[in-house]
Formats: C-alpha cells, sequence, structure tokens
C-alpha cells in the first residue's frame, strides 16, 4: 500500500534499530485500515475518516488523492521526504529541520502542481503529530480585545477541539499554539507543544483516536479558503515548530525562548521607549511632543515614538488612514523640527502607522476605490470607520513599500509601530486571499527590513492581535494589548511567557487602572517584566513622580539583560496565597519579581525558592534592607521569606554570584 508510517513522537530513543514496524490489519468492516493507521500525513481521500491534513480537487472532479512513496533528500539538519500522486500530476513535500539544541522540530509541506490543469487545494495543514496518550490536559489562550492571553486548561474528552481563527488579522480570541501536558508541574512531567508560524487563519485540531492515542494538526484555517495550484505552481505552507520535554512546562519555555534569541529576533537590548498616544491622543503638535520628549529624555527614555494622528485629516479614526503626508497644521514644518529636537536629546525615534487600512473619506479612495476588498452589489463594510486594502494586489504593495520607503529615506525614524485595527471582512471572489493577505505583509516588512537592516518593527493589532511566530520573521516586538493595566497584564504577560519570548514583549506604564488606584512602583514593576515602555501624559507629573520614575527606570537598564536575554520562571502558580512570583536568571544573575495585588486578614509571607542558580556558589542579595549572603543550593531548597503588605504591593530582589 505504500503509506507513510508514523512510530514514535517523544523522548530521544538511540537505537533506531529497535523499533519494531507493526503489521496492518483490520479491526472489521467500519475500522478499515487507512483509518486505523497513524499516518504521517494523512490526505483525504479512501476510506480514511479521520483528520486530514490535505485535500485536493483536481480538474476532472477527483477529490481524492491517491499518494506514493518517492524518496527522501537529507543533510545533517533537514531531511525531505517526496510523495506523489499514483495518478496525477501533483507532488507534495514534507519538510523537516531540527534545531538539536533546543531540541525542536519545524515542520511544513509543499505542494507541486506539475501538470497541464489548475488544481484546488481545499486544505492544506502543515503537519501532524500523534501522541501516545488520551488522558491529556490542553492549555491554550483564549480571550478578546482588551483581554488577551487568558490562559485556558480541559482535560481532553472524546470529540475533536477545534482552536481557530477566522478573522484574518487578529488573534485575540485563540492564538496559535497548543500545550498538551501529562501530568505535569511546571519542572516535571511530559509536555508536549507546538506553535504555527502564521499570523491569520488559522487551525489547530487536537483529537483523540477511538483506538488510543490523540492527534494533533496545525496549518491554515480551510475557511472559506481555496488556493488555486497553477500549471508549474508551487505553495508552501506555513511552519509549525513542535517539541517535548519530560521536565514540565519550564523547560518548553526555556527552549522556545531560547529559539527565538538564537535564530529568530536580533542580539543587543530593547531600548526603553515613551509613546505619546495616552497623553495626546489624535490632537498632536509639534510644541507639545517636543515637551513630553524632554519629560521622557529627563526619565532615561531612549526611543521616542509619535503615534496616531501626525498625518492626513486625521482629527480622529474617521478620516486620514491612507493619506500619508504630514499634516501642516500639526506640523508647519513637517517632522524634522520634532525629530531633530529628539535627535538632539539623544533618543531614537519612532512613529505609528496603519498601512493596511484607509477611511472612506481619504483621497486614497477617491483615486482607487478598486483597492479595498468588496463584493460587487454589497454594502461596503466598516469598522472603526475603516476599510482594509487589498495587499493581495501589486500595486497595493507598492504603494505601502513607497510610503514606508518614503518616510525612512526622508527622516531620521529608528522605530516603526505598525497597527491593524479591524479584520478583515468581504475577501472578493477569489478565496485564497485570507491567506494571500498576511503572506503579502511579510512580504512587504521583509523588503522594508532588507533596505533598512538597522529598523525595529513592533508588531501591533489592537493590541495583541498579531503576536506569533510569523511576524517575528520581520518583526522585531509584540504590543501584547492594548489593556495597559498593571494587574491585568500580570496574567497576560504569564500566559504569553510558556511560548513567546520575553525580548519580543512589549509592556507600558501607563495612566489606565481598571480597579482602585496602582501605586507606580506596582505599574513599573509589571511594564519591567517585558522590554519596558511609557504612555503616561509625563506633563502632569509631579517632582517625586518623575524621579521615582527615574530610578525605576536606570533600575530596569541595570537588569534588563537579564529580563531580556535570561531564562524565565514562573516560580508559583497564579492563585497560590495571592503572591505571585517570576525570576529572570542567567550564569551569574538572577532577579525577583514579587506581587501582591491584595493584602488580607493575617497574610503570611511567601517561601520563594530560587531556581536556575549555581549549587556550589554563593550569591549577595538584599531583603528587608539587609545584604545577605547565601549558597545557590540553600535559596534553591530552602528558599528565602519574602512579605509584603497594602495592596498592589511589589518587591524586586537582585542576586549576584560573588563566588
Amino acid at each position: 500500500m505504500g503509506l507513510l508510517r508514523h512510530l514514535y513522537w517523544g523522548p530521544k530513543v538511540n537505537n533506531l534499530e529497535d523499533f519494531d514496524v507493526p503489521a496492518l490489519a483490520e479491526m472489521s468492516s467500519n475500522d478499515p485500515i487507512l483509518d486505523l493507521t497513524d499516518e504521517e500525513y494523512p490526505v483525504f481521500g479512501g476510506m480514511r475518516y479521520k483528520e486530514h491534513c490535505l485535500k485536493v480537487n483536481f480538474a476532472d472532479g477527483t477529490r481524492d488523492i491517491e499518494y506514493r512513496y518517492v524518496g527522501y533528500t537529507q543533510t545533517e539538519e533537514t531531511l525531505v521526504i517526496h510523495l506523489k500522486d499514483a495518478h496525477y500530476e501533483f507532488e507534495f513535500d514534507l519538510h523537516y529541520k531540527v534545531y538539536e539544541v533546543q531540541d525542536l522540530i519545524e515542520r511544513t509541506v509543499s505542494v507541486r502542481n506539475t501538470g497541464n490543469d489548475i488544481i484546488e487545494i481545499e486544505k492544506v495543514h502543515s503537519g501532524q503529530i500523534h501522541l501516545p496518550y488520551q488522558d491529556l490536559t490542553l492549555t491554550s489562550s483564549h480571550g478578546r480585545w482588551l483581554a488577551e492571553f487568558q490562559e485556558f486548561k480541559q482535560p481532553l474528552g472524546q470529540g475533536k477541539i477545534v482552536l481557530e481563527n477566522r478573522r484574518g488579522i487578529s488573534t485575540h480570541h485563540h492564538n496559535p499554539f497548543f500545550v498538551l501536558d501529562h501530568q505535569a508541574s511546571e519542572t516535571n512531567g511530559e509536555v508536549y507543544f507546538g506553535v504555527l508560524k502564521l499570523s491569520g487563519n488559522f487551525q489547530t485540531i487536537i483529537e483523540p483516536r477511538p483506538y488510543g492515542g490523540t492527534l494533533v494538526q496545525m496549518g491554515i484555517s480551510s475557511h472559506d479558503c481555496v488556493i488555486s495550484l497553477q500549471p508549474g505552481e508551487e505553495f508552501m505552507a506555513p511552519s509549525m515548530l513542535v517539541g517535548y520535554t519530560n521536565s514540565g512546562f519550564e523547560a518548553m519555555t526555556h527552549a522556545m525562548n531560547d529559539f527565538a534569541k538564537q535564530h529568530v529576533l536580533r542580539d543587543g537590548v530593547r531600548p526603553v521607549l515613551y509613546n505619546s498616544w495616552e497623553a495626546t491622543e489624535f490632537d498632536v503638535h509639534c510644541d507639545e511632543q517636543i515637551a513630553l520628549a524632554k519629560k521622557a529624555k529627563e526619565m532615561g527614555v531612549e526611543l521616542f515614538v509619535i503615534d496616531d494622528g501626525w498625518f492626513g485629516q486625521r482629527h480622529s479614526d474617521a478620516d486620514g488612514l491612507g493619506d500619508w503626508y504630514v499634516n501642516t497644521d500639526k506640523f508647519p514644518e513637517g517632522l524634522t523640527p520634532l525629530i531633530s529636537a529628539v535627535k538632539e536629546m539623544g533618543m531614537m525615534f519612532g512613529i505609528w502607522i496603519e498601512p493596511e487600512m484607509v477611511n472612506p473619506p481619504t483621497q486614497l479612495l477617491k483615486d482607487h476605490p478598486d483597492w479595498i476588498y468588496h463584493f460587487e452589489n454589497r454594502m461596503n463594510d466598516t469598522s472603526r470607520n475603516q476599510m482594509v486594502l487589498n495587499v493581495t494586489l501589486p500595486e497595493v504593495q507598492e504603494f505601502i513599500f513607497n510610503m514606508i520607503d518614503d518616510l525612512l529615506a526622508n527622516y531620521e525614524i529608528d522605530y516603526i509601530k505598525w497597527d491593524a485595527n479591524r479584520p478583515i471582512s468581504q475577501t472578493g471572489i477569489s478565496r485564497d486571499m485570507w491567506y494571500r493577505h498576511i503572506e503579502a505583509v511579510y512580504d512587504i516588512a521583509r523588503r522594508v527590513k532588507e533596505k533598512y537592516p538597522n529598523l525595529l518593527l513592533e508588531a501591533c493589532a489592537s493590541g495583541g492581535g498579531r503576536v506569533d511566530y510569523g511576524m517575528l520573521d520581520s518583526f522585531d516586538d509584540f504590543w501584547t494589548s492594548d489593556n495597559t493595566d498593571a494587574y491585568d497584564r500580570l496574567t497576560i504577560q504569564r500566559t504569553y511567557s510558556y511560548v513567546y519570548p520575553i525580548k519580543a514583549m512589549r509592556a507600558w506604564v501607563t495612566d489606565a487602572n481598571n480597579r482602585s488606584t496602582i501605586p507606580l512602583t506596582f505599574k513599573f514593576h509589571s511594564a519591567m517584566m517585558g522590554t519596558l515602555g511609557m504612555g503616561c501624559n509625563i506633563l502632569k507629573f509631579t517632582e517625586e513622580e518623575m524621579e521615582l520614575s527615574r530610578q525605576l527606570i536606570e533600575e530596569y537598564k541595570e537588569i534588563r539583560h537579564i529580563i531580556q536575554d535570561g531564562d524565565f520562571y514562573r516560580l508559583n502558580p497564579i492563585t497560590s496565597n495571592n503572591y505571585q512570583v517570576y525570576e529572570y536568571a542567567n550564569e551569574d544573575e538572577a532577579v525577583l519579581f514579587v506581587f501582591l495585588p491584595q493584602t488580607q486578614i493575617s497574610r503570611l509571607g511567601a517561601c520563594i525558592k530560587i531556581r536556575g542558580l549555581d549549587a556550589d556558589a554563593r550569591y549577595e542579595f538584599n531583603l528587608s534592607d539587609d545584604l545577605i549572603i547565601k549558597s545557590g543550593s540553600y535559596l534553591m531548597n530552602h528558599g528565602i521569606q519574602v512579605k509584603l503588605s497594602g495592596d498592589y504591593a511589589s518587591t524586586i530582589i537582585k542576586f549576584k554570584k560573588i563566588a
């Protein structure tokens, strides 16, 4: 029959000859071989009733694949398995790449039309893994705008679980990652995990099989998606990255964080930024922006970012998007005076754009009404007073690239915040637009970075709508959420940390509160757990608030190499005694963040056991204003007692190896 079978997924086995290949046999007429077999990449065809990864329509109406193994190509780090249909001119390859240090495997599939007729791809998932257990617990992310990355755990039962995004642009509601554990904790137990490098419509399918085990697939969502493969054309699906550990959630986090730092993110620390949005919103003017920049510089900020409102007739969210010229009423001499002032202060300069969107009143839409997604004989959808440009059109891609290129060529811009504030709709006749859109965004960003390699790009989509590894190929930072409440952010940041790099997580100190007043120190400590930024109206800060901000920013700069490039630890469950404790560590130092959101009667202190230290070394640290020296083994096994008091109390404890 020539089936490509999957034999094993789990801890490393040294001797491949130890594996036996079980004989294929039907259990009954209702349980055919094709349905029982653990295939490496199941297709739609024959008597398969399980979830499939690939489905095509051939020109004669056949909707069935009957594949044959052709061969393989192998290097030290990669493997490509070549397959083809037995009757039609259709080929597909399974691609694997090993990251040995992080113990991860990247995989995807490419499909080729080698014939003369169009082939329609109805479904193409990047890959599938088989897990030996059914008694697994799924950890995933759900949420919405202002509440991204809400952790959700559920034991697997009978039936299929589908995590999916159909909005084309947003991952607020679900995120393309999965974690399946077999009775695991932070530091012990088996954990299977994966991420998909895709920022558009995706599917994660998890299905316990009736004959034992569980299958997991990830890939492009098949919702309203058909990819037409022209004669001679090849299509490569987005990659999925999968891993396994028997050392709990912590080891998974370290593997993914190390992968991002070693293979994805650029080197160097991320700067402390100030963004003027919450201070001025759309009402931006040169003099006021310079005044904000001066205050930001006094605090120690390194990057000043002007947000929305600098362009076109942008006085609200109802106009301006698409007309990317500087508003001369707000900036009579253009942006040069502001940028020059910022540069003279010794800061970098950044700017906000939303290049995929257009407002109806703009000149751009009047000149090019056919540049938006739409259906004939239907009212155009608007959301937040804006429409989505059809970025799959070459002329639209050139317009966006040229707009960004002009900005960067004419102004000393170091940082761009790329936003997208509504989902896609009315994608037109072609049913591949959902994927082609984000593919075009990747391509534009890639071209920009190739021409301006030192530019920093931040991915934003109404907050955390584009937090995924697809964006990280060309973008440097994520705007994790529009919710900047310091307490809410602890939950968002914790779930984010499972598989995404701390170095890419932007976190701000702002005026926002969703509860009673939170102290400025607590706000800073929450935001210092990622790449620190500020968004307060600092023109209203008192001298005491300015000085405290300066001190805390200076403290962050002293420890950010540990936070951004060290290992991250979640030291207690989020409900444990109301304390939340997080740690960052490298070979010589560690930093502990302790939060107590609420005080209760007879509140006890927290016994905290530090992680990741050298057991034989000695460390010095300050606790309750006392300088203490203890061994690594003492700190990791006995721990320290920390007691905070008052609502929204927090502290940072720094450990330094001295011998």
